[in-house]
C-alpha cells in the first residue's frame, strides 16, 4: 500500500471510529437524560403525594375544621391519592395538581375544544378561550374520572373516590367562568349532591356552590331554593328544607367552624343576589340582620394569644362582614341617595378587610417611621403571607385565597368612598376623594415601575376594575392640579 492510500485509509479510519464515538455518547447522554427526566417526573409525583397532599395532623387546624375545608384529590382524610385508581389514575390526578398549582410554564391562554362535554347553550359556535393550566388540569381530571368510572365496579375505589373528583373538576369548570364551563360545572356538583345523604356539612357546602352556579347563569328560583337547603342544613336538619324557609335569615348562627364559615357565604350570596336584582328592601333587611347576626360570634379571637386556625376564621367572619357591609352602603345609597349612612357602612368595611389583610401578611397598621400618625400602613399587595399561613397544609389556601378577597374589598370600600366623595362638591372634596382613590390603588395593584409611574393590577385584581381606579385617580389628581395653579 503506498503512502496515500496509507493516510487516506488512517483518515476514513479515523472518521469511524470517531462516528462510532459519537454515537456511543450520543446514547449514554440520551439514556442519562431519559433517566435524570423520569426521576425528576417521579420525584414530582412523589412530592405532591406526600408533601403538597399530605394528611392534617394538627389537631388546632381539626378544631376548627379547616382539614374538612381542604381538597380532596380522591385520598380523603389520609391524604393523596386513591390507591384504588392505579398507576396511571394517580398519577393523572397528581399531574392535574400540578397544572392548576404550579402552572405549565406559560402563562398565557390556550383555543379549548373539548373542556365542554354538554350542548352550547350561549348559542356562540366555535372553540373557547380559557387559562392553559385550568384547560390542562381539567384534562388530566377527565383522564382520572375514566380510570376511575373503570374501577368503581370493582369495589376497588374508595366510596368518595368518584365524588371528589367530580368535585375538584367542577371547581375548575366553574373558574373557567365561561357560560358553557358553568353549565357543565352544575351539573357535576348536582352528581356530587345526588351522591351524598341529604345532610351534613358537605351536602350543605355543595348547596351553596349550586346556588352561586345558578345564580350566575340567570336561574334565580333555583339559586333561592339551594340557599335555603344549605341554610337548613348547617343547623343540622336533614331532609327537604320546607318551602317557608325560602331564603330568609336565621335567628342564630351555627355552632361549628364550618358551619359558620357556609353559613355566612350564603349569607353573602343572598345579599349580592338581592342587591343585584333591584330588590333592594329585601336585601337591605337580610344585610342588616345578617351583620347583627355576625356581631354575635365572638371577635375577640383575632388577639395575639389567638391560635392560627382559630385567627383565620375570625378573619373570614369579618372579611364577609365587610362585604356585607359594602352591600349595605350601596342599598342604602340607591334608596335614598344619603351619603352619610353609606360612608359609615364603606369605613367599616375599609377597616374591617385592611385589618384582615394586614394580619394575614405581619405589616403593622401604623407606619413604624412614623409611629404618632394616625395614618395606616401603606398597603403592599405584593406582601407574603405569614409563614405560619404559607406553611401550613390546610391554612396555606385559604389564607390565601382570603389575603386576596381582602385586598380586593378595601380596594373597592375605598374606591366607592371616593366617588361618594367626589361627588359631595364642597370644599376639600376633591383632595379627600384623590386620597380615597389613591388608597383603593394601593390595595388593587402593585409599585408603579413602569414608564409612566404607572402601577398595574395586583393578584384577583381584573384589567378593567383596574382601569376603572385608575381613571377615577387620573380624573380627580387632574382636577386638584388644575384647582391648585388656578389659586396661584
Amino acid at each position: 500500500m503506498n503512502p496515500v492510500q496509507e493516510q487516506l485509509s488512517g483518515y476514513a479510519g479515523f472518521t469511524t471510529d470517531l462516528f462510532i464515538r459519537f454515537l456511543k455518547y450520543s446514547a449514554i447522554g440520551f439514556v442519562a437524560v431519559t433517566l435524570t427526566t423520569i426521576n425528576a417526573f417521579e420525584c414530582a409525583h412523589i412530592w405532591v403525594e406526600n408533601i403538597e397532599l399530605a394528611a392534617e395532623k394538627d389537631e388546632e387546624v381539626k378544631k376548627w375544621q379547616w382539614d374538612v375545608e381542604s381538597e380532596r384529590w380522591s385520598g380523603g382524610s389520609g391524604g393523596g391519592t386513591d390507591p384504588g385508581l392505579g398507576f396511571l389514575g394517580r398519577h393523572a390526578v397528581r399531574a392535574a395538581w400540578m397544572a392548576q398549582n404550579w402552572g405549565i410554564g406559560s402563562e398565557g391562554s390556550v383555543m379549548s375544544s373539548n373542556a365542554f362535554s354538554g350542548r352550547a347553550r350561549s348559542g356562540v359556535s366555535g372553540l373557547n378561550v380559557v387559562e392553559a393550566r385550568l384547560e390542562v388540569a381539567q384534562s388530566f381530571l377527565n383522564i382520572a374520572l375514566k380510570y376511575a368510572q373503570e374501577r368503581s365496579a370493582s369495589g376497588q375505589l374508595r366510596a368518595q373516590t368518584i365524588a371528589e373528583l367530580l368535585a375538584r373538576h367542577a371547581n375548575i369548570m366553574e373558574r373557567m367562568g365561561q357560560r358553557d364551563a358553568l353549565y357543565e360545572a352544575r351539573s357535576e356538583y348536582e352528581r356530587v349532591w345526588a351522591g351524598q345523604p341529604g345532610k351534613g356539612i358537605d351536602a350543605a357546602r355543595t348547596a351553596v356552590k349550586l346556588g352561586d352556579l345558578s345564580r350566575r347563569l340567570g336561574e334565580y328560583e333555583d339559586a333561592l331554593s339551594w340557599w335555603s337547603r344549605a341554610m337548613y342544613l348547617v343547623k343540622g336538619s336533614s331532609g327537604a328544607a320546607p318551602a317557608e324557609i325560602l331564603a330568609t335569615v336565621p335567628d342564630s348562627v351555627p355552632t361549628e367552624p364550618l358551619a359558620q364559615r357556609t353559613f355566612v357565604s350564603t349569607l353573602v350570596s343572598l345579599s349580592a343576589f338581592y342587591a343585584t336584582t333591584g330588590q333592594l328592601r329585601k336585601a337591605k333587611a337580610v344585610e342588616e340582620s345578617s351583620l347583627a347576626l355576625l356581631q354575635s360570634i365572638p371577635q375577640s379571637k383575632t388577639s395575639e394569644s389567638a391560635s392560627p386556625p382559630e385567627s383565620l376564621h375570625a378573619f373570614y367572619i369579618l372579611h364577609r362582614s365587610a362585604l356585607l357591609s359594602i352591600h349595605l352602603a350601596e342599598v342604602l345609597y340607591a334608596r335614598s341617595k344619603k351619603q352619610t349612612s353609606s360612608l359609615e357602612w364603606l369605613a367599616r368595611a375599609a377597616e374591617s378587610s385592611e385589618r384582615v389583610a394586614l394580619s394575614l401578611t405581619g405589616l403593622p397598621a401604623i407606619h413604624p417611621d412614623a409611629p404618632e400618625s394616625k395614618i395606616p400602613h401603606p398597603p403592599s399587595t405584593d406582601a407574603p403571607l405569614i409563614s405560619v399561613y404559607a406553611k401550613s397544609i390546610s391554612l396555606k389556601r385559604p389564607a390565601k385565597s382570603l389575603l386576596r378577597d381582602a385586598r380586593r374589598t378595601a380596594a373597592e370600600a375605598w374606591n366607592l368612598t371616593g366617588i361618594l366623595t367626589e361627588s359631595h362638591d364642597t370644599p376639600g372634596s376633591k383632595e379627600r376623594a384623590l386620597e380615597c382613590y389613591e388608597r383603593a390603588l394601593g390595595w388593587a395593584g402593585v409599585a408603579a415601575d413602569r414608564a409612566g409611574g404607572i402601577g398595574r393590577p395586583g393578584e384577583g385584581t381584573l384589567e378593567d376594575e383596574w382601569k376603572a381606579l385608575w381613571s377615577n385617580y387620573v380624573r380627580v389628581r387632574e382636577a386638584v392640579k388644575n384647582k391648585a395653579s388656578g389659586n396661584k
